[in-house]
């Protein structure tokens, strides 16, 4: 070993020897948010940032549809094996268009339709995060990463109850210490980029539109609650 290297590991364990989690301790930021207090302030965060918000009950593939046909799209593309994929399917409209796509070929033999003919991407999520705005994908190879970010619309399903005050909130309440995804992602809107002069532009990188639908609980849609766990 050289002694420039040696001598930065005999930094290392020197500062390891000198630092204890007790004498470290983190700070945790902590809000005493109603159920509907984190759902206004999460419509509120997405909505500043270009982001829609709409609530939906069991109707939310016609509304979908509906919003769909309102941004001009002819199709919709999701994941059959998804948490939602059966009951999309159960309750789409039969009607011309828009039509429902499956995602179910390799990416290899589908990328020119993937950029260049699909109109939305569908995908459902873990949660949200009402500080910030943001809603938690967790990618699976059935609801894989891509359909949230190569359609110019991304379409995302929210439970209502599973909005949280923080992150460390959802993270503690949905036990990820017992087995974090390989790929988890939060997002705030669609996709953004800003230029040298900060010329913020919208679906440079990504989808130019996102859209949450929040399904609301109707046995607990008057429940005003507080959180748990935090």
């Amino acid at each position: 070993m050289s002694d420039a290297r040696s001598r930065i590991f005999s930094r290392l364990r020197a500062i390891e020897g000198e630092t204890s989690p007790e004498a470290s301790p983190s700070s945790v930021r902590r809000f005493d948010w109603t159920r509907a207090e984190r759902l206004e302030r999460f419509r509120a965060r997405m909505e500043s940032v270009r982001g829609e918000v709409h609530p939906v009950g069991a109707d939310w593939p016609e509304r979908m549809r509906a919003l769909l046909r309102e941004k001009g799209g002819d199709n919709l593309l999701y994941a059959p094996g998804g948490p939602h994929g059966s009951d999309l399917e159960g309750r789409w409209p039969d009607r011309d268009v828009p039509v429902l796509i499956p995602y179910q070929d390799p990416v290899e033999t589908c990328r020119d339709a993937l950029f260049e003919a699909v109109d939305a991407g569908f995908t459902s999520c873990r949660g949200a995060i009402a500080e910030t705005g943001s809603v938690v994908l967790w990618p699976t190879s059935e609801e894989p990463r891509l359909l949230s970010l190569a359609p110019p619309v991304h379409f995302v399903l929210l439970e209502s109850d599973q909005i949280y005050s923080t992150f460390h909130e959802l993270l503690i309440d949905q036990c990820w210490s017992a087995g974090l995804p390989t790929n988890a992602l939060l997002i705030s809107g669609p996709s953004k980029s800003a230029d040298i002069e900060q010329t913020l532009a919208y679906g440079v990188h990504g989808p130019k539109a996102l859209v949450v639908l929040v399904r609301e609980d109707q046995t607990s849609a008057h429940e005003g609650g507080k959180t748990g766990a935090t």
